[in-house]
This record gives structure tokens, sequence and C-alpha cells, in this order.
């Protein structure tokens, strides 16, 4: 596939081993161009979140892609910033130790780096966001435009005909009705099974019926 046909994405991540699987399988994908990574707290607090993303782009081979911070609290009064270390490890990648990486974030905020990208590339951009969505959010707080300009925003969020993990309707990066509805006006919601990305991926391709 063409350089210039492959789908503009933008992960927003807290990486986390999931997460970092998640980069990997993007990074080696042909559909998609990785333009960069924002963080953001979850699975480990933010500035731990933006180690991990260097980190993880330099086992790739891909310090090209720049990482832009985001932010280090919640945007909701009252709001108790948790992260799931005790799942993840310490470190958010099993406790492995890894070395500091080499790289740096860049100047520009998660925020900014998103309504940048977005205005640079208007309709073309995906973001995927695999933690909390509270970089998101400020970024429409930053630039009304955004929602407009982005694309399209795909989350990992919610649970379906299964417990939540922080409650029993809630999974941990279901965001506040309020976060949303900015770009509900202006995009409409698809709802992906998680099993049938499962099937696709693993099952499927080794004859698992």
């Amino acid at each position: 596939m063409a350089m210039g046909d492959r789908k503009k994405i933008i992960i927003d991540t807290d990486p986390g081993i999931d997460d970092a699987m998640a980069i990997f399988v993007a990074l080696k994908s042909p559909e998609v161009d990785v333009i960069g990574l924002t963080t953001i707290y979850g699975n480990v607090y933010t500035t731990l979140a933006t180690r991990n993303a260097l980190h993880l782009l330099e086992v790739a081979g891909r310090t090209d892609i720049p990482v832009a911070e985001g932010t280090h609290k919640t945007i909701l009064n009252g709001t108790k910033l948790r992260v799931a270390d005790f799942v993840h490890g310490e470190d958010g990648l099993g406790n492995q130790n890894f070395p500091p990486p080499e790289g740096k974030p860049i100047e520009k905020s998660a925020p900014e780096f998103l309504v940048e990208q977005a205005k640079l590339h208007p309709g073309e951009i995906t973001v995927v966001a695999l933690g909390p969505l509270t970089n998101i959010a400020l970024a429409v707080q930053l630039d009304p435009e955004f929602s407009k300009n982005v694309g399209q925003i795909v989350l990992l969020g919610g649970s379906f005909a299964v417990n939540g993990n922080v409650n029993p309707a809630s999974e941990a990066n279901s965001p506040p009705l309020t976060q949303l509805q900015p770009s509900q006006k202006q995009h409409p919601t698809t709802f992906k099974s998680p099993f049938l990305f499962y099937y696709k991926l693993l099952a499927e391709p080794r004859g698992i019926p």
C-alpha cells in the first residue's frame, strides 16, 4: 500500500502492556501511518507513560515518530486520579526495569499536538484513544474546531455483555458524557465488538473456527 493511501493515526496512550502490544501492531501494519503518540495517565501516571512510549518507539526502531506528553490531572473536580500499576507493574511494563529512553517528548503538549495535526490534515486524522479521554477533551477546549478537523476518534472503553473493571457497569476509560458531547455532534458513534477483533487477528489466521 502506498504511503499516501495509509490512514494517518495518532495513538493517545497510557502504556501499559496492552497498549505496548497495540502500538507494535500499529507500527507493523501496512494500512496505517502512525504520525505521533500522545500520552495520558491510566495504566501508569503520565510521566511514566511518556517514558514507556519513548522506550517502545526505540525498541521498534521508530524514533522518528514524535511523542507529546499529556496532562497529569483530571479535568473533573473531585475526581481522584487512579492508575493500574497493580495490573501492569510499577513501571507499566511488567517491572522489567528497562533503562531510561534516550529520546525526549516534543515541546508541544498532547492537546496542542492533536489540534495542530488535525489542522494540518483536516478530515484525515484518526485518533486512537487507548486511555482516558482527557487529552481529547482538552483539545476540544483549546480549539472548538478540533471536533470538525479530526476525521475519526476510536476509543477503548465501555463494557458489553460483561461487567466493567471499575464498577459493575463501567470500564476504566469510559468517559463522562461531558467529554464526548462536543465530538458526538460532529461524528457518528460506532461500537465494535472486541471478540471480532480477537477472532480476526488471532483465531481466523490460525484456522480456529
